[in-house]
């Protein structure tokens, strides 16, 4: 059984990584933490916080990026010690793996970056388990070749997590056979239904995307199988700092995870 901070994950359910695409402000990130924890007390779901401290690849150099790595790796490891639960971020870089593993329970590694192997091995390195991006430019079983990676550095409890693949020009689909073959291949695979409905560019200056469809899409994928689900979340995604129009709104996210619930009973015969 996998151990993520303080959760031991439940492989009869997938686990849940929910928050908001960036760190916004210190409030901003409390406010929504503490709600999706009350969401998840009532749901009973397994529930991991995310929130990333800089947005390193946005499309325009005008775009807002975050607090930076280490006052956004302290805001998130207070919440995670206040609240009790685990907390996780996206790395970009050896030296940054280093300073969030001392606060962030689950190293991210985002998908631009899942063959970097300097990255790779300094993730693994800090000991903490790890969630790989599969790029967009990947076939499923291309991520063997991070695996074989991440297991020669030592690291032996990291998931895959799909995002969807490139597709023509601005635009990603979502193939739900590639989480059954990154599964069959014996690794734990995460569906991130966010930015699979990402439109990269697709409005010049930010990302366009098609928030609406991301609950359509988890909604596959827990049916077909996968060990968690990835989701952004955001009180007004309208007005979110960056990924807005991919975020679920908050007020429409426990009714999203109580049918995934029901979905995965349904295919699978446990909650």
């Amino acid at each position: 059984m996998s151990q993520i901070g303080n959760l031991k994950i439940d492989p009869a359910a997938p686990f849940f990584i929910l928050g908001p695409c960036a760190l916004e402000t210190e409030d901003f990130a409390w406010q929504m933490a503490r709600s999706l924890k009350e969401i998840a007390d009532r749901t009973g779901i397994q529930f991991i916080f995310k929130a990333s401290y800089d947005k390193a690849n946005r499309t325009s150099v005008d775009s807002f990026r975050g607090p930076g790595v280490v006052e956004g790796c302290r805001i998130l490891g207070e919440i995670g010690k206040e609240l009790g639960i685990p907390v996780t971020t996206d790395v970009h870089t050896a030296s940054e793996a280093e300073i969030a593993a001392e606060t962030v329970d689950f190293l991210q590694v985002p998908a631009f970056l899942c063959r970097q192997t300097d990255l790779l091995e300094a993730c693994a390195k800090t000991g903490r388990p790890l969630n790989v991006k599969k790029g967009q430019f990947l076939a499923p079983w291309d991520v063997g070749n991070i695996a074989t990676k991440l297991n020669h550095f030592g690291c032996e409890d990291f998931y895959i997590t799909e995002r969807g693949s490139s597709f023509g020009y601005n635009n990603l689909v979502a193939d739900m056979r590639s989480l059954y073959w990154m599964r069959d291949m014996g690794l734990k695979v995460i569906f991130d239904a966010t930015h699979a409905v990402q439109r990269p560019g697709g409005l010049g200056g930010t990302t366009g995307g098609d928030g609406e469809l991301a609950p359509v899409l988890a909604r596959a994928a827990v049916a077909t199988g996968v060990d968690g689900v990835f989701m952004e979340t955001h009180i007004n995604p309208a007005k979110a700092f960056s990924d807005g129009p991919n975020q679920i709104p908050l007020d429409e996210i426990e009714a999203t995870l109580v049918r995934l619930l029901a979905v995965h009973q349904a295919a699978h015969g446990s909650v």
